[in-house]
């Protein structure tokens, strides 16, 4: 009987059923966490996400979010709703006249368990647990995924099993650090993605469609990723700036004059690049006049 119990999963309520909170919800009942409650804006959104896990079972209880004081008992609540909603859900929970506590995880990359205090005053641990993943689809992998934690010792305790029992592994860094340690996730993750968009404009320009473009960008593109993954960012980067190639410079700017973005963009990236091979002075004077 003890295995028994250090074997069974905590309940779980899931408030906001976009994609990631439908990706946590399978993902935790593939591996035995019961789902209690799914709580959405929309009652049909949540309902779409409960018949995801069983489309045969009503057992998981689905709630619109203003009607929270319904809500069951669950041992741990994880809020994946919008960053600027996550405060307001916590003063809501919080004002529940519930007899129980809970553990309370939200997934925001930006924001610290601060933000989940009125629940912390009501004796909640609170934390915060965040997948440096690209979720496009109620369906993405989370199985390899690092996870950054924070919180109480509880909450990290509770954050870093979830982690382990999904396939990943977690980290934690300062809670006053969250904003800067999201901001270096966009910067490889979506904007990586605009700066795709960009290349593909280009392309566009140059006479290919965009299905063409991004035919022809992505091995290239897998090709850095490969780099980047065996080599620091200053042995990986190649090409014109690598080479500290003047002509090839003066080309490229003379040519992106008639796309404004781009330009800025290469030359506010050229400068970085050039800060990597720690050299070519003259293509950064360049760079710095345009």
């Amino acid at each position: 009987m003890p295995d028994a119990k250090r074997k069974q999963k905590p309940p779980v309520s899931i408030i906001g059923t976009g994609r990631l909170g439908t990706t946590l919800a399978l993902a935790l009942a593939d591996k035995s966490y019961p789902i209690r409650s799914m709580v959405a804006r929309r009652v049909a959104s949540a309902r779409k996400a409960a018949k995801l896990l069983d489309p045969s079972d009503d057992a998981v209880q689905v709630l619109p979010a203003k009607n929270l004081g319904s809500l069951l008992h669950a041992d741990l609540f994880l809020i994946t709703t919008p960053d600027d909603q996550i405060a307001h859900v916590a003063s809501e929970l919080a004002r529940l006249q519930t007899p129980w506590r809970a553990t309370a995880l939200h997934t925001s990359g930006a924001l610290s368990a601060e933000v989940l205090a009125p629940l912390r005053k009501r004796g909640w641990s609170t934390g915060s647990i965040h997948p440096l993943i690209s979720a496009t689809s109620s369906t993405t992998v989370l199985d390899g995924a690092f996870w950054s934690v924070e919180g109480d010792k509880t909450a990290l305790r509770v954050a870093k099993t979830i982690v382990r029992d999904l396939g990943g592994k977690s980290f934690s860094i300062r809670s006053e650090d969250k904003p800067l340690y999201h901001a270096a996730a966009v910067m490889s993750a979506g904007n990586v993605v605009a700066l795709f968009d960009v290349a593909l404009e280009m392309l566009v320009q140059c006479g290919l469609t965009r299905t063409t473009a991004r035919t022809v960008l992505l091995p290239l593109l897998a090709s850095t990723v490969h780099n980047l993954e065996t080599k620091d960012p200053a042995d990986a980067l190649t090409g014109t700036f690598a080479r500290g190639d003047l002509e090839t410079v003066k080309r490229h700017l003379k040519a992106l004059k008639i796309n404004t973005d781009a330009l800025e963009l290469y030359r506010l990236l050229g400068k970085r690049s050039l800060k990597l091979t720690k050299g070519h002075p003259q293509i950064t004077q360049m760079l710095d006049s345009v």
